[in-house]
């Protein structure tokens, strides 16, 4: 082989080595980025009300509250990304039905009725109804609110309760479409009380002392567990089912728990439910 010969190999030779070494590093960075070899995680389109503060509502544009972090934690738990939007009580469930949506959060207490038409995941909380009543008002228990104007959130717990008490198709019963609402019919005297799960009731004479309102109790309603909602035969709920079952056991859902309520959750009953 001649001189020239041998400098022209070298050089083949060197550039071969390069390519070769920028191929590999094209395909080390493609594996790289992002998880399970690059792939982004799939994004879950997840509804909610957004006017039920503590567990959802609005803040400074942003949607917050307990059922918020807990969404994020267990959707990141399950591996995906989620978009929470903010559309209202009623057409979360036409959504759902209509899978336009993966899921929905947004204090949904779960029961046979509801049951028939949508899946949920495991319970995630425990709830039950209290009524709100000015202090000075002679309500004690549910019993008392008969021949009363209650307020309620349609299609919730709140209105299956007020029905027990004056019948489902009562005049006195005043159907909003979020509790705020029902709320400021209290206020404005248009109603004498509000139904209303307990940490609604309890987070809003918290908040508002200066309105005089109280929270009374009847231990005749019963207890009610919140769940996430699924379409109908839905292949997320079982991943879902396992990631809240996960942030129970490792003491995350016991973390968001003590930031918005100062106490520490009942995880057993919830376990117990699952």
């Amino acid at each position: 082989m001649g001189k020239l010969s041998r400098i022209g190999f070298l050089l083949m030779l060197v550039l071969a080595m390069f390519l070769a070494a920028c191929g590999s590093d094209e395909s080390n960075g493609s594996a790289s980025g992002g998880d399970s070899g690059g792939k982004e995680k799939k994004e879950l389109r997840i509804v909610t009300d957004g006017a039920y503060a503590p567990m959802e509502y609005m803040e400074g544009g942003e949607v917050v509250g307990f059922g918020i972090d807990f969404t994020k934690a267990v959707v990141a738990e399950a591996g995906y990304e989620p978009n929470i939007e903010v559309i209202g009580w009623d057409p979360i469930f036409a959504e759902i039905e209509g899978k336009t949506a993966d899921m929905a959060v947004s204090s949904i207490t779960i029961n046979d009725e509801r049951k028939e038409t949508y899946d949920f995941s495991v319970p995630y909380y425990l709830s039950t109804n209290k009524i709100l009543v000015p202090e000075n008002s002679d309500v004690k228990s549910g019993a008392d609110l008969k021949g009363k104007k209650i307020a309620v959130l349609n299609g919730s717990t709140g209105q299956e309760v007020a029905e027990k008490i004056v019948g489902e198709n009562s005049r006195d019963i005043l159907k909003f479409a979020d509790n705020n609402l029902a709320i400021q019919e209290l206020l404005a005297g248009g109603a004498d009380a509000v139904i209303a799960d307990n940490t609604i009731v309890e987070y809003y004479t918290k908040m508002n002392p200066d309105q005089n309102l109280k929270a009374v109790e009847d231990e005749s309603f019963a207890d009610e567990f919140y769940g996430v909602l699924f379409p109908k035969g839905s292949d997320l709920k079982p991943e879902i089912d396992e990631a809240i079952k996960t942030i129970l056991d490792n003491g995350k859902y016991a973390e968001i728990y003590e930031k918005w309520f100062g106490s520490q959750p009942d995880v057993e009953t919830l376990k117990a439910q699952q």
